[in-house]
Formats: C-alpha cells, structure tokens, sequence
C-alpha cells in the first residue's frame, strides 16, 4: 500500500486503524461465539461450517442476509490474498536483485508487475491446497513458523540495530535503551511462541517449515554462486580488440539443394568467401548414395559455376559419411578438424531453419535444428558462432505481433543511427 506523503505517519495512522477493528472483531465473535455455544468443526468430516458460517446463521439466520455476509467475507479474503500477489514478487525481485534468485523474478512485464513473481507464487499456492486436500487447519502450522519466525528475525534485527546506534543521533541513550528492550523482549516473545509452535505442530506439518527452510537458504546461496561466477568469467575486459576481425570460415550444414539451402548459401557469401557447405550422407539409411550424387552434379552447376562467372570464391561442397544417423557428432569433428588447420581463424556455422507457423507443424519436422544449435553453442567453443537463417511457412506479419503487445500506445520514433564521417 503507498500513502501520500508523509507517508509514515499515515502508515501508523492506517496500522492503528487496522488493529482496533481487528480487535473489536475478535472480541465480539469470541463473545458471540460463547454465546451461542459455537465450536470450529472438523474440515474433514461432511458439513463442515467455519466459525463465521456458524454464527451468521445464529444472529441473522440463512436468509439473504447470511449470503451477503458469506460473500463479503469471501471478497475480504480475495482482497487479502491480492496482497500476497503484490507483495511477494517485489520481494522476489529485490533479492533477484541482488542475485540470490534467477533474474527473471526482477523483469516486468507487460502489464508492469514481476509476472514471473505472481506465477512462481499461484503455482506453489496451488500445490500446497492440492497436497493438503484444501484443508486450511493442516496449512496453519507452515504459516505459524513462517510468520513467527519472521517476526523473530525482524525484531531481533531491531534490537540489534539499536545496540549499535549511536545513543548521539537523536532520542539519548535512555530512548536507544528503551527501544533496544522494547524490540529484544518482543524477540524474546515471538522466539518463544516459535518454539512452542514448533514442538507442539511438528508432527502435524511444522517440520516441512522446519526442512524447507535450510533448503531455501542453500538454493538461494547456490544460486549466489552461480552468478557470481556468471559475473567473474564476463566482467570488462578492457577497449575492444581490433586485431582479429578477419571474416571467418562459413560451414553450412545442408540436406540438399533446395530453396532453403539456396538461402543459408547466399546469406554465407555476404559473410565471408571461405564458404563450405557440408553434406551428411548416409542419414536415411545405406542407400542414399544416388542422393549424394545428384547433390554433387547440382551443386557443380547451380553453384559453382554461376560463383565463378561472378568473379567469386565458389563455396566447396564437402560430403561425410554419417553411418550412425547422427548429425551433431560428425558435424563437431569437421569443426575440430577445421580449427586445427586454421587456429587463429574464427568459425561461423549458418544453419538454413523452417520456422513452424502453426501447433501440428511442430509434429511434422524432426527439429534437428534445435538440437543442433544447442550443441554447437554448448560444445563449439567461444570462437564459433551460430547463426540461423529461417524460412517462414507462410507469410511473415510482424505488425500484428507489435499491435497484440505495445497496444493503445503512440508509435516511438527511434533515433538515426549517426555515422561518422
């Protein structure tokens, strides 16, 4: 909740408010409770009614008005579980800040909420209603020590903090004294309820809090670590090193001479003149030989020849048995052989892709494209890069993707890039 400023002293004032309601309502259903002589029942057993549902029905019966009163209550709880979506992801994303969670806690998203937050959060909710059957008295141990022992930490914290306060700064050393036991004895009170919660619900679910949260802690500190290395291994390495730009050697993988091989080729010649196109045979099978001839005849006179009478470094064709059906492991060791010839110079592989434009297109093709680039990027090395040239199955339309997620808002002008002269 944010409040104009100021805005502590309007915090307090709502805080107050809050917990004389809170109080008043207690008082009165525990009174009318004992009034009426209404216990909480079993969740498990059939007909179960919550403590509210009880007494409504004693004062105002089960007319229009017990409905009312139910659905107030229902809109009240929807109201205060809005709260946890609110808050959790901008906890989440201070301590994705500060690395101890993926980064993905801290991105908005469209609508300029921490998306990945509220998810992670709705999917955990759920899981403990479905493991618990939807019983809230079994969930009430976890929220206990969670909250119990948050407050212990917080008010330990506090009187931590007044202990090192300079007595100096404002109030004297009789008003740090005083805050310090006020804080130590409210740890001490929550330190104890804690305990006592622990013992007593430990059995009946307190110790998956009590497991949990070490478990946390050590993914939060693995996750740390991860980073850090992240950070150590991409941290500034100085002005930009000019003196290995030399265009690389350009391997295309290709299943044949087609319209999409014909592209990945020609966007290669825009990129270097030391071009290799590289062929697997034996892929279907041991009888694909007469494939491999007519790619060789095709790619003599529809590549070679038209590159030569443009003036051109024609791109060599290189044909590699692959008796096991694979693809990434011969690929690799073209690779390798290719850089122990030519250490200095780097690789670029160009990969002609069909992009899939509907669900069953997905089903259609083997996706070795995926596979392959995952293992090149993993296994090439930081000298080799991978580049993907796609072909659409049906028309490309990226002006309806820009209106489905910037829609309502004015164009953005963005600047010329300025070119020196």
């Amino acid at each position: 909740m944010r409040f104009r400023a100021p805005s502590i002293t309007y915090a307090h004032r709502t805080l107050t408010a809050i917990v004389l309601i809170l109080g008043v309502l207690l008082a009165g259903i525990a009174y009318l409770a004992n009034v009426y002589h209404i216990a909480a029942m079993d969740q498990t057993q059939a007909g179960y009614q919550s403590i509210l549902s009880q007494l409504t029905g004693a004062v105002v019966g089960r007319g229009s008005i017990y409905f009312s009163t139910i659905g107030s209550v229902l809109a009240v709880l929807c109201l205060s579980a809005n709260t946890s979506f609110v808050d959790f992801p901008r906890v989440c994303r201070l301590v994705a800040r500060d690395g101890y969670l993926p980064r993905a806690f801290a991105i908005p998203g469209r609508r300029l909420v921490n998306s990945v937050g509220i998810v992670w959060l709705a999917i955990t909710a759920g899981a403990l209603l479905t493991v618990f059957g939807g019983i809230t008295d079994r969930l009430i141990p976890l929220f206990a020590v969670g909250a119990f022992l948050s407050f212990t930490l917080s008010q330990a914290g506090m009187a931590v903090h007044w202990a090192r306060q300079p007595s100096s700064d404002g109030g004297g050393q009789l008003g740090h004294r005083t805050r310090m036991m006020i804080n130590a004895t409210g740890a001490i009170a929550t330190g104890a309820s804690l305990a006592v919660i622990l013992v007593a619900k430990f059995v009946e679910g307190a110790w998956i809090t009590f497991l949990t949260i070490p478990l946390v802690l050590a993914l939060l500190k693995l996750i740390k670590q991860y980073y850090t290395q992240i950070d150590r291994q991409l941290r500034e390495a100085g002005a930009i090193a000019l003196d290995d730009v030399a265009p690389p050697i350009v391997i295309v993988p290709i299943r044949g001479w087609d319209r999409l091989a014909e592209r990945a080729v020609c966007y290669a010649l825009r990129l270097s003149n030391d071009i290799v196109a590289v062929h697997l045979t034996r892929l279907e099978g041991p009888d694909a030989e007469e494939s491999a001839e007519r790619l060789r005849r095709n790619w003599a006179h529809e590549v070679e020849r038209p590159a030569r009478a443009a003036g051109m470094n024609p791109p060599r064709l290189m044909q590699i048995p692959s008796p096991y059906r694979s693809i990434v492991a011969p690929l690799l060791k073209f690779v390798l052989q290719i850089r122990g010839r030519s250490p200095d110079r780097a690789i670029m592989i160009v990969i002609p892709a069909l992009v899939e434009a509907h669900w069953w297109d997905h089903l259609m093709h083997t996706h070795r494209v995926q596979q392959l680039r995952k293992a090149l990027m993993r296994h090439g090395g930081p000298r080799l890069a991978v580049l993907l040239v796609p072909w659409t199955l049906e028309e490309a339309k990226p002006e309806a993707i820009i209106a489905e997620e910037e829609p309502r808002r004015p164009p953005v002008r963005y600047p010329e890039p300025h070119v020196a002269k």
